[in-house]
């Protein structure tokens, strides 16, 4: 009996695939950490529920870092860690890739420090 392999494309699939992982992790790519406030702010219609999820997903995978503070109001703020950093610019490479295709389609305004129009 055969063992399948895993497929790189389908693990990167797995890891930062959806709606929201990606633009997330482009927000993420700048050095000032972000609050949960912040980043759903930045993304519009995303629901609450939703960008907790993802991020929980994103902290599992290694790729988000959240560190919270338990100060009068409590907070939590978010990064990327050294994994999350590591796809940083592949994504840019798959945004400028995506700019060109989209041509004078492409209004959106930056996200975040990865370059890319998310």
């Amino acid at each position: 009996m055969e063992t399948e392999m895993e497929c790189p494309l389908r693990y990167l699939q797995n890891l930062l695939g959806g709606k929201w992982k990606m633009p997330i992790v482009c927000m993420l790519a700048g050095e000032t950490p972000l609050r949960n406030a912040t980043i759903k702010r930045r993304l519009g219609q995303i629901t609450s529920t939703m960008l907790s999820q993802t991020l929980r997903e994103l902290e599992a995978d290694g790729i988000v870092n959240r560190k919270q503070f338990n100060e009068v109001p409590p907070h939590v703020e978010y990064s990327l860690t050294e994994r999350g950093k590591s796809i940083v610019p592949i994504l840019a490479e798959l945004g400028t890739w995506a700019t060109e295709q989209m041509g004078a389609q492409c209004k959106a305004p930056f996200c975040g420090e990865c370059t890319t129009k998310c």
